[in-house]
């Protein structure tokens, strides 16, 4: 979309529903839209001045001046909910259902005491919760700049450094070694599915979008194929332990392209863009390589390359070619994968409770 002087408002909820700017406008108003579907169905927003819609985007302007837009959009934010539908993509809320929802209005006067309060209200609630969601942000830095530091410098503070002459390495302690992944790792790719086997249960296959934020998300878009492939597939079952990789997706964001270790009893096959990374034992601790992966200088090397950038499209090579660094004792690489993993447990609760704080102001936002 060109850049312009008028928002586009869409059916998204991410940057306040605004899809881009153009050179024209179809309202010059305050009106009320709402998303129509997807997770985020019935979220409403207050619109003003000159702007346009999309075709799935719900919009709404008032009848009455006894009645006030801002009143409106706080007794929608709570009654839309109850008016949503199941759908493929989350929920739906179109016009026709929007349209049924009744609302006890009293008088104008009333409603400006209601819309004063809840201002003030909420605007406590969600300046708490902003602090609360930049709190998570910089546990997430630290706990990253936790495993980048101890996987290129170790755990000993007085070690003796050398230079590794890899500049997104620095010094690393004189003792490790300094080579490329593909000396201590090989790589396979996925099985390229035809959708005609698709079933309705089964195995599951994991996808770019299963390998998700560092974990395993079995729950976005599951996809199954009948479980007699895992016989005709041998070389394509996933299983505990593995350690998968997105070679697609957007690396800028990083939601993929991470690695993740299944620690999961179940039996998954492989699909094609995304890869299983298997470390050669004699050389390398499992559980050392993971926190490697997730390594700012691991990841900066690879979104330094042309197709690690944007919407990458990574091969073999690319993930094998970075070069990494580690002690030669597997004994020392299980130390700091074991101090990593008690580090990561303490932010990771500290992470949780702030997310469990939100999710409360947010019910407690909802009650008034």
């Amino acid at each position: 979309m060109v850049d312009g002087l008028y928002p586009v408002y869409s059916s998204q909820t991410q940057n306040n529903g605004c899809l881009g700017y153009i050179n024209s406008f179809d309202f010059d108003c305050d009106q009320l839209t709402w998303t129509t579907d997807g997770a985020n169905a019935g979220t409403i927003f207050i619109r003003s001045g000159k702007h346009n819609c999309t075709n799935v985007c719900g919009t709404l302007q008032l009848k009455s001046s006894l009645t006030s837009l801002n009143f409106i959009y706080y007794a929608l934010q709570y009654a839309a909910q109850f008016y949503k539908r199941p759908d493929t993509n989350g929920a739906k809320i179109m016009n026709n259902e929007m349209a049924e929802i009744g609302l006890a209005t009293p008088s104008i006067l009333e409603q400006q005491k209601i819309i004063e309060f809840l201002d003030y209200e909420t605007a406590q609630i969600d300046t708490l919760i902003d602090k609360q969601q930049t709190l998570i942000q910089l546990l997430k830095e630290k706990r990253q700049a936790v495993i980048s530091h101890a996987v290129t410098k170790g755990l000993n503070p007085d070690a003796p450094m050398k230079d590794s002459g890899v500049e997104w390495l620095g010094e690393v302690p004189e003792h490790w070694e300094v080579s490329k992944l593909k000396y201590y790792s090989s790589i396979q790719g996925g099985y390229a599915f035809s959708s005609d086997s698709f079933t309705e249960e089964g195995v599951q296959i994991l996808k770019i979008g299963n390998v998700y934020q560092n974990r395993l998300a079995l729950e976005r878009q599951p996809t199954f194929v009948p479980e007699i492939m895992l016989e005709a597939l041998p070389d394509f079952i996933v299983k505990d332990g593995d350690i998968l990789m997105s070679l697609t997706g957007t690396l800028g964001k990083r939601d993929y392209g991470f690695a993740v270790a299944i620690k999961d009893d179940g039996k998954y096959l492989l699909n094609q863009r995304v890869a299983k990374l298997n470390p050669a034992d004699e050389k390398i601790d499992r559980d050392f390589l993971i926190n490697v992966l997730w390594s700012e200088s691991y990841l900066n090397q690879l979104y330094s390359l042309p197709s690690g950038t944007k919407q990458a499209n990574l091969s073999n090579s690319d993930v094998l070619d970075i070069v990494i660094t580690l002690p030669p004792s597997k004994t020392e690489q299980k130390e700091i994968a074991v101090e990593l993993q008690n580090q990561k447990d303490i932010f990771d609760k500290a992470i949780q409770k702030a997310m469990t704080s939100i999710e409360l102001m947010q019910e407690r936002r909802t009650a008034l």
